[in-house]
């Protein structure tokens, strides 16, 4: 008797789509607060890594191309912690450098190789030419080429914005760990930044191509 009555209750569910479907919804968002509430209060997730620094303007720029670009939608910013990724790429990617970093690019297909690691590990000449003719480097890459960015003088009059967007965002204070010895705290030091972006290649300003350079040479190399 107890057994029907047990089998009656679950058909009760099963057999109501409706309360299925809200059951089913119900049991999901549980399990996801149960998974991703505590990783909200955990260092290792929500602070920055040692050694993590601000974008530069030139950075914050060519991670803005980046996006233009599409990149994300075949390259990805994340190796994951297994031993054929490790070997290839190089050290897993952790929360931690990540937290300035919105929105994430941490893409979901890989067309073309993972990025994340990819600062410092080849000269910005063959970034440059990679960039121009992806095939004159890499003869088997089905990567399309972005000459234009070459010949695009980089447009800056937004720059002061984003970097004071972003400092006020994220709290960042002056960092003598930065670059160049300047530090991220008062409006004087981003300006400074931001001519310096302006005077590069004689005055004429840098260009769309040493934007996206600087920030594919700086992917991975805050992690000590």
């Amino acid at each position: 008797m107890s057994n029907k009555n047990s089998q009656n209750k679950h058909e009760i569910v099963e057999k109501n789509i409706g309360l299925m479907a809200i059951l089913t919804v119900f049991a999901i968002s549980f399990g996801a607060l149960v998974e991703i509430t505590p990783l909200m209060f955990q260092d290792d997730t929500t602070k920055p890594v040692d050694g993590l620094r601000p974008l530069t303007a030139l950075e914050m720029e060519g991670r803005d191309l980046y996006v233009r670009e599409g990149c994300s939608n075949c390259h990805s910013q994340m190796i994951r912690p297994f031993r054929d990724e490790v070997e290839r790429y190089g050290h897993y990617s952790v929360a931690g450098e990540s937290v300035w970093d919105h929105p994430f690019l941490w893409g979901s297909k890989r067309t073309g190789p993972d990025l994340a690691r990819v600062g410092k590990r080849y000269s910005d000449d063959w970034h440059y030419a990679h960039l121009v003719d992806p095939r004159a480097v890499v003869p088997e890459s089905n990567m399309p080429g972005f000459p234009w960015l070459a010949e695009n003088t980089l447009d800056t009059s937004l720059t002061l914005n984003k970097l004071k967007i972003f400092r006020d965002t994220f709290g960042i204070d002056s960092r003598t760990d930065r670059y160049d010895g300047l530090g991220y705290g008062s409006d004087e030091e981003l300006i400074a930044d931001v001519a310096k972006v302006d005077a590069m290649n004689d005055g004429k300003g840098a260009t769309e191509m040493q934007a996206l350079i600087a920030y594919l040479q700086q992917l991975g190399t805050h992690l000590k």
